[in-house]
């Protein structure tokens, strides 16, 4: 850390901070400490900041700080060329602005002092408190985390450890981050490539989970100028086109004022402009930018309910583009964040987005969790606050951070903890499901009913057998969407435990990493008969579980070229002897075996990934054909008791259905998709000419679903 220093105008920003003269503080700071009974001037921005936020707070105890932090950095200078004690005055200042109490604000200027002075924990603690101690050590701890060229896991994990316990450590971090990041171009430029890779992969995601927007945008510029120069400079250029002239959403805000001021709704209307990045995504997803894209309007209210009437005016004297609508009031983001969104046409056809929140919800949505205030602090509010969710009982530990602690402490593998997180932090949106009890849950997009249910049930999970999706039943393989209502059934038998096939649909890290460990604990542990108690009857036939026989984690009767692997038969082609197959490595290094004209082979060649040579055992070898599964579809014209009598022969032929969808009627035509348990491969022909019989069926063929190889 106290390397990083430069010049802070060296990346110019459309809209900033007014910015405190580092070199005149340093001047200040070589003078030395004052008398007792004032405030050193070095010091007076910091309290100015934080006693607008603060009125009656305590500014002793940053004067004692001060005076510690300048007489122990005395000597000690950044690359830049200033006292080192600027560095711990920006920071300090950063975290005031934001409206960080002072106890954040006390260990924030002491931050430095243990990792790179003679000062001690104990002398802090014997100064300052216990917890202010407890800030220090945490920021030192971070410190000493070396993240390399690609921020090694293990010590990536120490330094969640010891965020973990309280978020203004990371809070203190982030501001760190942003002052280094500020004053970056001295270092040599594979060194800044590096610390803004770092930033971008792990310090910006932990900042928009921490709800900080106002550090994560700025970060999000400075990580933009250095990786991506060419498009910061047209994206700066395209920006410094229109700044010059009158901004296009002036007329559009006028006149929202005007609507609410006849409403009689006290209403503070701001143009808020787009930092870099954000004009830089919407000209990527939209192609040509028109004039109002490169801000937003922001209408600040009293209370929640002025939210809703300002968007009842909105609506109702402007026509609403209904698709840009969203209620983060009702539904607040993992990070707390609160808002109305939508947008409006204005005069001329000129579309602005707008967004509506109340003067607490854009603090919080600035600042995150440094606008909470000290955690610790009774609240005598809170008791009549409380609501019955669980998610948030402590401010310090977010619910998201909360289980990221949880499972980070069931990945042994340091390597597999590094890409769960890795892909945690890159889910930029997050959906809500219920259960019946009225619980809510927050999953990423994507996630299926496997997620919800290691959730919901941690690893109670591990012997759920499927679920009820919106009343409906479902496989636990079905994606979830926003609003959803869950219900999952678990097996009464405690001792089943999950297939390997579940990895396919677990997008969280708690979930992967609990069926992974169960996996690893149960190595020839048969897995349940059934992914769930029926498949859903859904738009097309769903991807059901595969056979499967374990035998030092492989597939019995199957042969793969490679190291020692688990393998698995595919659930979307369901291969049986004498099929032609090939094996697939998914997630974890397993193999999923694949007839050989299965879709998903054609298109995981088409991304370039080579499947890998596999072949059943040989007759002589002793080839397993004690069971098999297999997936069939079977195409029909409507009529009575056709699904009786295509159950007898299914029975005749001394196959046990596994599960069994039967779709709607589509102009007296029926599809049926069966997944069956044979006693023998060589019986499925039999099968087939047998339920072909039938009358009314015209076509028996093995299901080709889409299947998730990655």
């Amino acid at each position: 850390m106290s390397a990083e220093a430069a010049d802070p105008a060296a990346v110019p920003r459309r809209r900033s901070r007014p910015r405190i003269d580092l070199r005149r503080l340093g001047r200040v700071a070589l003078l030395g400490p004052v008398p007792r009974d004032r405030l050193p001037d070095a010091i007076g921005h910091v309290a100015d900041a934080h006693r607008a936020h603060h009125p009656d707070a305590d500014l002793g105890i940053l004067h004692r700080a001060y005076v510690l932090a300048e007489s122990s950095h005395r000597g000690q200078m950044r690359k830049s060329g200033e006292p080192y004690i600027t560095h711990p005055l920006a920071v300090t200042l950063i975290l005031a602005e934001l409206g960080a109490e002072t106890t954040t604000l006390t260990a924030s200027l002491l931050h430095d002092t243990v990792e790179d002075t003679e000062v001690t924990l104990d002398q802090v603690r014997e100064q300052f408190g216990e917890e202010v101690c407890y800030l220090v050590d945490g920021v030192t701890k971070l410190e000493k985390v070396d993240y390399g060229a690609a921020a090694e896991p293990e010590t990536f994990r120490k330094m969640l450890v010891a965020t973990g316990n309280d978020v203004r450590v990371m809070s203190i971090k982030l501001a760190d981050r942003l002052h280094n990041m500020r004053t970056l171009t001295v270092m040599r430029p594979e060194k800044q490539a590096r610390i803004a890779k770092v930033t971008r992969d792990v310090l910006i995601p932990l900042a928009e989970r921490l709800g900080v927007q106002a550090l994560k945008t700025e970060l999000e510029d400075l990580v933009f100028a250095i990786l991506d120069p060419e498009e910061y400079e047209d994206t700066r250029a395209l920006i410094a086109a229109v700044t010059g002239g009158s901004d296009p959403l002036a007329p559009i805000a006028d006149c929202v004022r005007a609507t609410l001021r006849e409403a009689g709704i006290s209403a503070e209307v701001l143009i808020r402009p787009r930092h870099f990045v954000s004009v830089h995504r919407v000209r990527r997803k939209r192609g040509e930018l028109r004039p109002t894209d490169f801000g937003r309007l922001l209408v600040l209210v009293g209370e929640d309910a002025d939210c809703y009437a300002v968007l009842g005016e909105l609506h109702t004297c402007f026509t609403p583009v209904i698709s840009e609508f969203k209620d983060f009031i009702a539904a607040p983001k993992f990070n707390l964040y609160q808002s109305l969104h939508t947008a409006v046409v204005g005069p001329e056809g000129a579309v602005a987005e707008v967004l509506i929140r109340t003067h607490r919800m854009h603090k919080v949505a600035e600042a995150g969790v440094v606008a909470l205030g000290n955690p610790y602090a009774p609240d005598p509010t809170a008791a009549q606050q409380a609501e019955p969710s669980d998610e948030r009982a402590d401010p310090t530990r977010p619910g998201w951070l909360s289980r990221l602690l949880d499972w980070q402490e069931s990945a042994t593998d340091p390597d597999t903890f590094w890409t769960t997180l890795r892909a945690d932090l890159a889910q930029d949106r997050e959906i809500t499901v219920f259960g019946t009890d009225g619980r809510t849950l927050g999953l990423p997009a994507g996630a299926s009913c496997v997620d919800a249910a290691y959730a919901q049930h941690g690893e109670r999970a591990h012997s759920c057998i499927g679920a009820r999706v919106n009343g409906r039943l479902a496989t636990l393989s079905t994606v979830l969407s926003d609003g959803d209502t869950v219900q999952l059934l678990l097996a009464q038998d405690t001792a089943s435990g999950p297939s390997p096939e579940w990895l396919d649909h677990a997008r969280t890290p708690a979930a992967r990493i609990a069926i992974t460990g169960w996996l690893s604990a149960h190595p020839d542990a048969p897995g349940p008969e059934a992914e769930g108690p029926v498949e859903p009857a859904a738009d097309g036939p769903q991807p059901t579980a595969p056979a499967r026989t374990r035998s030092g984690g492989r597939a019995a009767n199957v042969v793969v070229d490679g190291p020692e692997s688990p393998t698995r038969l595919a659930g979307c082609c369901t291969p049986v002897p004498p099929d032609e197959v090939v094996g697939i490595v998914v997630r974890g290094g397993a193999v999923t075996v694949h007839r050989q004209e299965c879709p998903a082979v054609a298109r995981m060649r088409e991304i370039g990934r080579a499947p890998v040579a596999a072949r059943w055992r040989d007759e002589d070898g002793g080839r397993d054909t004690a069971a098999c599964r297999v997936t069939l579809v079977a195409e029909s014209f409507g009529r009575p008791r056709l699904l009786a009598d295509l159950t007898e022969a299914i029975a005749t032929a001394d196959a046990a259905i596994v599960s069994a969808t039967v779709e709607p009627p589509s102009e007296q035509r029926v599809r049926h998709t069966y997944t069956l348990q044979l006693p023998d491969a060589a019986g499925l022909p039999a099968l087939m000419r047998a339920m072909r019989e039938v009358a009314g069926v015209y076509d028996v063929s093995r299901a080709q679903h889409p299947a998730a190889t990655g």
